[in-house]
């Protein structure tokens, strides 16, 4: 056998292609939705299905993948080449309208996901999952590698903090593919829906190089304009959480989601307080020095001191390497170095207005509580952790399927 994605299977199977010519099919797509060979999973199906190709659907960032910011939205459009139209569900609506279900009989998800819970794909497959169940229709979802791989690491949502970026009770960094997601929201969720998952072939989730990516396999095509290399998918649990703080994730650099950094940060000085609070913390992985200007976003046009996630190199561990762990420790020695550091964003977080941004990405408080409370210890964090963590592994486990 030979390494095969959700996609190459499905155009490989003769049965379900003839099947497919008999129905209305639409595709959920973006920019990664390509094969081996970088040709683009739209212009494959509408090959193969002619007409029947009725309707294209993109998630944030656009079906093109042109939205550099998070928040800003994207039009419906028509395609200039297949003539057929090209819904946004990062526009005027998060979740298809009944319009746009009456487009199709059949939708294909085809979506490069991160292995994060607060990428807003897997929102967006959940809305699906349910707008097909309400309204009949048929949903394939092709899969893909997960990048971070396996592993499990963050606190769960809490009841009450859903959101965009928070579809369920799931940790920041859950270790499932898309197609194993899907079966997870189905049960869940307890949604009554006609679901296929075309899997992969040969897809070795923990097989070195890669761990959960086929380096030797399949380019990396950025999923969202700031995904930019697997480096930046495997710190990404952790480095996400920045957004919702007043220092830089990268953002306005040619690395985003991969430092940590602001104008006023001493690095040797954290170094040292996080060597103090929590000794080992920076294991599987290289943490370097490094100064950056952000040409956009937060700090534009300020020189940042911080520092750069390594994990591109023949150190990198992913049983030894915590990002999630990793940046809730920046900010808690940010926190202890100087309590009266103005750490937490104030602003509107993917639609949220009532929470602050810290709080929509980690799914509730408790994160934020055990930063700014002055008394309480990486051993109280890491108890609320793997208690988390051992509960989402258990769960998990039925919808393994590699």
């Amino acid at each position: 056998m030979s390494f095969k994605l959700g996609l190459e299977n499905l155009l490989e199977n003769k049965k379900l292609l003839a099947y497919l010519r008999t129905k209305r099919v639409a595709l959920l797509g973006h920019p990664a939705s390509v094969n081996r060979d970088l040709v683009s999973s739209v212009d494959l199906l509408s090959n193969e299905l002619g007409g029947n190709l009725s309707a294209l659907f993109g998630p944030q960032h656009g079906m093109r993948g042109d939205k550099q910011y998070n928040m800003i939205e994207t039009h419906d459009d028509i395609d200039t080449v297949l003539q057929i139209p090209v819904f946004s569900l990062y526009g005027k609506v998060r979740r298809p309208t009944p319009e746009m279900m009456e487009t199709f009989d059949v939708i294909l998800v085809d979506l490069q996901d991160l292995g994060c819970r607060i990428y807003t794909f897997i929102t967006t497959l959940l809305y699906l999952l349910e707008e097909c169940s309400r309204y009949g229709k048929e949903i394939f979802v092709l899969d893909r590698p997960n990048p971070a791989g396996r592993a499990v690491e963050g606190l769960r949502l809490e009841p009450g903090h859903e959101s965009f970026v928070g579809a369920g009770p799931l940790p920041m960094r859950h270790g499932l593919t898309l197609g194993e997601m899907a079966a997870w929201f189905q049960w869940k969720f307890e949604i009554d829906v006609e679901l296929t998952i075309i899997q992969m072939s040969d897809y070795e989730i923990n097989a070195a190089p890669g761990y959960g990516w086929p380096t030797n396999e399949l380019a990396w095509v950025n999923p969202s304009p700031n995904a930019a290399n697997l480096n930046m998918a495997r710190c990404y649990a952790g480095s996400v959480m920045l957004e919702g703080t007043t220092l830089s994730e990268g953002r306005g650099t040619t690395r985003p989601l991969e430092l940590i950094g602001s104008p006023d940060l001493d690095p040797p000085k954290l170094r040292t307080k996080l060597d103090e609070v929590a000794p080992g913390w920076d294991q599987g992985c290289r943490v370097r020095e490094l100064a950056f200007e952000p040409t956009f976003y937060k700090h534009v046009g300020e020189m940042c001191r911080g520092y750069q996630i390594h994990t591109d190199g023949p150190f990198y561990n992913p049983d030894k390497f915590k990002p999630y762990r990793m940046f809730a420790l920046f900010l808690k020695a940010i926190r202890l170095l100087n309590p009266e550091y103005p750490l937490w964003r104030d602003f509107a977080y993917e639609y949220v207005i009532d929470r602050l941004a810290i709080d929509v990405i980690n799914g509730g408080n408790r994160l934020r509580k055990w930063v700014d409370d002055p008394c309480t210890t990486m051993m109280d964090f890491e108890k609320i952790l793997k208690d988390d963590e051992l509960l989402w592994l258990k769960e998990r486990k039925m919808f393994l399927k590699y």
